[in-house]
Order: C-alpha cells, then structure tokens, then sequence
C-alpha cells in the first residue's frame, strides 16, 4: 500500500494552492478593468489616472480578505489535525496530484507546496528505501537485471497499468526482469529532473539486494527525454556502464504540436491592450511542459532564457547515448501506412523516432529499432498488445 500521509497537510496546501491562485486571477482581472476603464488608447486612456487609483483600492480589499481566509483556514486545520489523521492515497488521488505537477510542478516545488512530488522509486505503488538491508526486505526476489520504467508528463508509475495490462510486469514474467516505477515532478524542467535521476539512480544501484548486471530504460512520453537526460548527466557514472537498453515509446524528440500552439497563444494574447492582461494565463505552462516544445533536455537549452518567449529552436545536439541499445515506437492514428502520417494525437511520428530536418538534430535509432504502431493513440502505446510484443522481441 502507498505510504499514508497527514490528511490535514493535503487540505492545506490545497487551501494555499487555492489562495494564490485567487490572489492570481485577482491581477488579471485588475489589470484587464483599469485598462478597459482608462479608456480608448487612440486618445491617449484620458482615464487612466483615476482608474488606477479606484481599482487599487478595491481590489486590494479583494487581496485583503483572500490571505485572511487562507490563515483562517490554517489555523482551522491546525487545530483539527489530531481528528483528520492519515489516509492511503489512492490511485485517483495520485493521478490528480501527478497531473497537477505536470502543470504546476515548479510553482509548487518553488513554493514549498507539500503537494509536490519529489523524485523517489517505486514498486506497487510503495516508496523504495534506498537502504540495501530495508531493500531486501522490500524486493525480496531482486533481479541483478533492472527495469527502470520512467513515465510521462502529467502522470505517475501507477499510470503504466492500464486497461489490465503492465509493461513491466510482463516482461517480469516473461524475461525475469525486476521492474522498479520512477516517480518524478513532470513539471520541472526535464534537465532537473534527468539530473537528479542519474543521482538517484546511482544510490540505488549501490543499495540494491543483489550486485546489477544489466539496466533497461522503459519510457513513454516525456519519460523518454528525462531518460536520454539521465544517460547525459550519469555519463561518468558506474550505473552508465551496466545501462544496455533505452525504449522511447511515444517520446517527443523533438517537441510536440500543443505546446508550440501555446507558445503562439502567449504572443497573440500581447497583441491587443485588451487582451495583454490576459496574457499571465496562458503562461500557467510548467517548465517541464515548455521544454516539450522542442524537447529540451539539456540544461544550456534554458537556462538565462525566457522560457515563453517567441524564438526558434536552439538546442544543443544530444546525440543517443553511446554503448546502449536504443529503440523508438511512434504511434500513429492512421489505420493503414500511407505518404503523410498523422501522429497519435499528441506527438508526432517524426518526432517520435527522432527524425529531424537538420541532420545535426536527428537521432540515429537503426532502422530495425524503430517501429511505427496503427491505429494507436498516445495512451495505447501503455497497453497494445502488439507494442508489447514488439518491445519483448528486442529484448530478447
């Protein structure tokens, strides 16, 4: 069972959450009432004075009232917190928190919110101690061969059973892997969170029951460019050595549509001092989702960048690791092969195996590592039968 947590700190940082979002909402809509009040910019906003001052005064009272109902409801919960006591998460409640990191991961890790996931591994659900004595007791039948499956943005290692079926427990059963969940906030920065993963990643190979052999990366989604991260940033370590396989399955290589859709939203919302003051909404984008614009997964890609600002992709080349088996599923909704394929739904199929107008760009997966999956949404890559016969059959 997942570990418990106080159920009065979940109320709270859901009550701060909402409070700051309130104060948020409370600026935009101040912003956009002065400027409509201050009246036509063709002749200079004649009003602008006054309406500054009357919607500083009353939407200040706004504020006013919103930080005293949010301490109001913390002192309340404070003195109800012996009555609340714990509770086991469930999996909708876990799906709700990993969607709300993918959005808001990094306002929440910022803002020391306690709804905040912080990267750890997981087996069923349960944490892993990364202590080799607590591990034997927790992974009693550990395999010296690794599966470290990594999901996407916006959902957790729970999400990697779906419609009956697991991934990772079939190749358990089927080539005696032991399979063991990332859990990570999707809404920092991929490069964070590859970082802290070739980190992590270390500790527990060294704390693991039985010496490892053999390491395979399963990822889907955004997990795929956390995992191509991890590999850059754990280059120099002795994990690196023993890693033989990396699976993408559905990975934006090189960025997904929607995103790119975003990025035009926060331009054509600056356009019109009508809508500028708006223009704060359609930046409520995490930077784990910003980064799959282009597929970012380096640090250099955003660092001393305005992460929502109108500019072309500038990465730096990340070619696939070195030494490493690396494989690529795309799939697409299209029901039969033909000249233009749709992708599925949220990436596309060039993206997904990599493929990039400049050749700089392009990640070299062989041509019998990649594999194109009809009919497909992004979501079936988690279930299809024929996506798992064809990971088992080059893993075997």
């Amino acid at each position: 069972m997942p570990s418990k947590r106080k159920t009065s700190d979940d109320l709270r940082a859901a009550a701060a959450l909402a409070a700051e979002a309130t104060t948020g909402v409370t600026r935009v809509v101040q912003e956009m009432h002065r400027t409509i009040a201050s009246g036509p910019a063709i002749l200079g906003a004649p009003l602008a004075g006054p309406a500054r001052a009357l919607t500083a005064v009353a939407y200040l009272g706004v504020r006013g009232v919103t930080r005293l109902v949010a301490a109001g409801v913390d002192r309340l919960l404070a003195q109800l917190e012996p009555l609340l006591g714990e509770n086991a998460p469930g999996p909708q409640r876990e799906a709700l928190i990993a969607a709300l990191n993918g959005v808001l991961g990094d306002y929440l890790q910022a803002t020391h919110n306690p709804l905040a996931i912080d990267m750890g591994f997981r087996i069923h659900g349960e944490t892993l101690p990364l202590d080799r004595a607590a591990l034997v007791k927790a992974v009693p039948q550990a395999s010296p061969r690794v599966l470290l499956l990594v999901h996407g943005s916006s959902m957790n290692d729970l999400g990697w059973t779906r419609l009956g079926h697991n991934h990772g427990e079939a190749l358990a059963r089927d080539l005696g892997l032991t399979p063991v969940g990332v859990l990570y906030n999707s809404g920092l920065h991929v490069s964070q969170n590859g970082r802290a993963l070739a980190t992590l990643l270390q500790t527990l190979v060294d704390s693991w029951p039985v010496p490892v052999q053999e390491i395979t990366l399963l990822a889907h989604s955004m997990g795929g460019l956390v995992a191509r991260s991890a590999c850059h940033y754990g280059e120099d370590l002795p994990w690196r050595g023993r890693l033989k396989n990396l699976v993408c399955l559905g990975t934006p290589h090189h960025g997904a549509a929607l995103e790119r859709a975003g990025n035009w939203a926060d331009f054509f919302m600056t356009l019109s001092r009508y809508s500028a003051p708006l223009a704060p909404l359609a930046k409520i984008r995490s930077a784990g989702v910003t980064d799959l614009r282009f597929g970012s997964v380096l640090d250099e890609d955003w660092e001393g960048a305005d992460r929502f600002a109108k500019r072309a992709d500038a990465r730096t080349p990340l070619p696939l690791p070195v030494g490493v088996a690396c494989f690529a599923i795309a799939a697409t909704t299209a029901r039969a092969p033909r000249a233009r394929l749709p992708g599925d739904g949220l990436v596309s199929v060039d993206s997904a195996l990599g493929k990039h107008p400049q050749t700089q760009l392009t990640l070299k997966f062989p041509e019998e590592h990649q594999w194109i999956g009809f009919g497909m949404a992004h979501l079936d890559l988690l279930n299809r039968a024929e996506v798992y016969e064809r990971i088992l059959g080059w893993l075997q």
